[in-house]
């Protein structure tokens, strides 16, 4: 999406809300608990679900795109295309934040939970967010807010664009600052310039108990 000014503000690509994808392994969780990481994961062929009590984020941007995702966990059956709202934030600050993704191993018979938990006494914090979204759930408010229409993106970078295609022409929308109670969110895939996980807990189990919602 080109950049543009309207109403005093600056388009740029949309953030609806939050977090990056679950990781697949502690030792990357303790990294990411340890500082700021740079960042890019994505669940393949799954989506991924985020609550948290409150988001704050500056710099928020939002529209419409298309991902390129396995057809199943696996990576069998080739790819296919979903929609998703492009979200970002320049930067994010996040409060009791949980993070879940289900997976079934075939080996075992189960599908597996991983949970991460963090920034219950001190925010997760996040710069250059972004989450491809499939559902969000939320009470929000949006600061200096603008409504328009999507045009060509040159905003993302390298990260994934083989994986990625905008919808130029569709709905977008862009807010100075947007604050966001009570989340409740599924998505695909999320990138992240620098995630950190203040008070980090991640936990495997067996019990469906263990999703965020």
């Amino acid at each position: 999406m080109e950049s543009q000014v309207r109403g005093g503000t600056r388009w740029k690509r949309f953030a609806v809300v939050m977090v990056p994808s679950v990781l697949a392994t502690a030792a990357v969780g303790v990294s990411l608990a340890q500082g700021a990481l740079a960042a890019s994961f994505s669940v393949s062929g799954q989506q991924f679900k985020v609550t948290a009590d409150y988001l704050k984020g500056d710099g928020f941007a939002q529209y419409g795109g298309i991902d390129t995702v396995y057809a199943s966990p696996d990576g069998e059956g080739g790819k296919k295309p979903v929609p998703v709202a492009i979200s970002s934030f320049d930067t994010a600050s996040i409060t009791n934040m949980c993070q879940s993704v289900a997976t079934k191993v075939p080996l075992i018979g189960k599908t597996i939970y991983l949970r991460l938990d963090a920034g219950r006494e001190k925010p997760v914090t996040a710069k250059n967010l972004y989450i491809d979204v499939a559902q969000l759930d939320a009470d929000a408010k949006f600061e200096d807010i603008d409504i328009g229409v999507a045009v060509r993106d040159k905003t993302r970078g390298p990260v994934n664009k083989d994986e990625k295609t905008t919808q130029p022409g569709g709905f977008a929308q862009q807010a100075r600052v947007a604050h966001l109670y009570g989340v409740e969110q599924t998505a695909w895939a999320t990138t992240a310039g620098t995630f950190t996980l203040n008070g980090l807990s991640m936990r495997l189990g067996t019990d469906a108990k263990m999703e965020c919602y």
